[in-house]
């Protein structure tokens, strides 16, 4: 978390008087930027490691993330940190339409592996 205070007051001169929104809404910016790079970098390497979700998952606060073996799982529970449905790899993969989800492209992508 204290990424998130080092991120929080250089982009916003952060101020503790800010509303629990405000505060909420920073974490949540740094969290997808967070994600965001991560998910770009993979893509360039074309593979998602498992210590690069666990640094992603400390990065945003995840909790106990280092006991995470699965990176289903993982990837799960940083979705669950950024208040987000933790359904990567779920039942409701094939009806999927959240453009908004960091992690499409790559849920989609494992699908189409699983489906061969």
């Amino acid at each position: 978390m204290e990424n998130i205070s080092n991120f929080q007051s250089i982009t916003q001169n952060f101020d503790s008087n800010d509303t629990l929104d405000t505060r909420l809404g920073i974490e949540g910016y740094y969290a997808n930027t967070q994600i965001s790079r991560y998910l770009k970098q993979a893509e360039e390497d074309d593979y998602l490691t498992l210590v690069g979700l666990h640094q992603l998952a400390k990065s945003i606060g995840v909790i106990n993330s280092e006991k995470i073996t699965h990176k289903v799982e993982l990837i799960r529970n940083i979705q669950k940190a950024i208040n987000c449905q933790p359904c990567f790899r779920s039942e409701i993969r094939n009806i999927c339409y959240d453009n908004d989800c960091n992690w499409q492209k790559e849920c989609k992508k494992m699908i189409a592996e699983w489906y061969r």
